[in-house]
């Protein structure tokens, strides 16, 4: 089964952050982004799954 990909805005929108954010943040952060093409019209994407589970490790613990 091929992995699936969510683009910038598509990523800022799961997550509830800025397009801006994603572009600037996301790889400091532990996105891995995925570029597709070159130069100034390579497009980023991010996996679901990795989003996902990077969206589980930043649960705070109950407490």
């Amino acid at each position: 089964m091929p992995e699936q990909f969510m683009n910038v805005k598509q990523t800022a929108e799961y997550l509830n952050m800025s397009v801006a954010w994603v572009y600037r943040e996301a790889a400091g952060v532990g996105l891995v982004p995925y570029r597709f093409g070159s130069g100034r019209n390579a497009k980023l994407q991010f996996k679901i799954s990795e989003v996902q589970a990077w969206v589980k490790q930043q649960r705070l613990p109950a407490g």
